[in-house]
């Protein structure tokens, strides 16, 4: 039979009886540092925004959700679908002080808006950092008011980059982090830092039913909105006029083209006296390829329809009936997204 007991009394038959023991203390410590370090530092810049009813409704109640603020003077980046419609947007910090703010400009498109809190100078702030630097693994800090509970704080890492999900208005939000730092309603709008404290990102999205998987806006693409905004007032894109959706490139087609796009964007509508109207588009050519770019579905022409577009005439390479055709259009600007007021 067997024996499986130690001859030596406290000692594990696979340690030596001098063996000094594990001690985690002082990894664990570096990791709560960490959090502590980051949580000091940015915690105060992170408010809790109060949204009154939407505009022109009675019945309904505000919400909540999280902000940041990026400046002494009160600018603060939250989520659109925060601010929403609201008519009444007040901004609560960790010490309890109350104050009201405006909207400077919002982004369906990025579900990203820039406020400014009224009568509030120094204020505690905190600093974006570079998206780009992150890498799969690294610790991470999520800090908001979830469920209302303020101040609150999880860590996890960096789940993985360059991620796309769709925003309310149907565009891709491009470049957005997924995380395993817990989340929940009202942790929108809040900062995910990292252990630089530096933001990183804006919580942004939850998949209701999976454990651990949450999105946020990379910060490069939130110093894009925050310029955009105070420069225009709206973050400015191309437009052409047209609704279309993506598209298998039948292989017959491809090959007589001389194309090797597998899919395509069909355009479905085109808006009469529209910039694709004046360029000759039909309902059903199929787009592969703008400005040398080559599109492989709808969320590809939107995305290649930036600020660098508006106002020029780009080449379009489109299939009608089975024949590649070359187009010039001339995109213009897009109308900036509307807040109902009351």
């Amino acid at each position: 039979m067997l024996d499986f007991t130690s001859d030596v009394a406290g000692h594990s038959p696979a340690q030596a009886p001098d063996a000094a023991p594990v001690d985690d203390r002082a990894l664990l410590d570096a990791y709560s540092n960490a959090v502590i370090d980051v949580t000091e530092r940015v915690g105060p810049a992170v408010v809790r925004v109060e949204t009154g009813p939407k505009a022109g409704s009675r019945a309904e109640r505000g919400g909540l959700g999280s902000g940041i603020v990026i400046s002494p003077d009160g600018l603060v980046l939250t989520n659109s679908h925060v601010v929403g419609s609201s008519r009444a947007i007040r901004l609560r910090d960790v010490e309890g002080v109350v104050t009201d703010a405006q909207v400077l400009g919002v982004d369906p498109d990025t579900d990203l808006a820039l406020l400014r809190a009224n009568h509030a100078r120094d204020l505690r702030y905190a600093s974006l950092g570079n998206s780009r630097s992150l890498r799969r693994g690294q610790l991470v800090v999520a800090i908001g008011n979830p469920l209302g509970f303020e101040s609150t704080v999880t860590a996890g890492v960096v789940s993985a980059l360059g991620r796309s999900i769709r925003s309310v208005s149907g565009r891709m939000i491009e470049d957005v982090i997924q995380t395993d730092a817990a989340l929940n309603p009202g942790n929108s709008g809040g900062a995910l830092v990292s252990s630089g404290a530096e933001v990183i990102g804006i919580n942004t999205a939850i998949i209701q039913g999976a454990q651990g998987i949450c999105f946020a806006v990379a910060s490069n693409t939130a110093q894009f909105v925050l310029a955009e905004i105070i420069r225009h007032g709206y973050v400015r894109r191309a437009y052409i006029g047209v609704s279309g959706q993506t598209a298998p490139v039948p292989r017959r087609h491809a090959l007589l083209a001389g194309v090797d796009n597998k899919m395509g964007a069909l355009l479905m509508q085109i808006e009469p006296d529209g910039p694709a109207a004046r360029a000759g588009l039909l309902p059903g050519d199929v787009v592969i390829r703008l400005d040398g770019i080559d599109i492989n579905g709808v969320d590809d022409l939107i995305r290649v329809l930036d600020r660098d577009r508006i106002g020029r005439t780009v080449a379009m390479d489109v299939l009608r009936l089975g024949r590649l055709r070359g187009i010039d259009i001339h995109p213009v600007e897009r109308k900036p997204a509307a807040r109902q007021r009351s």
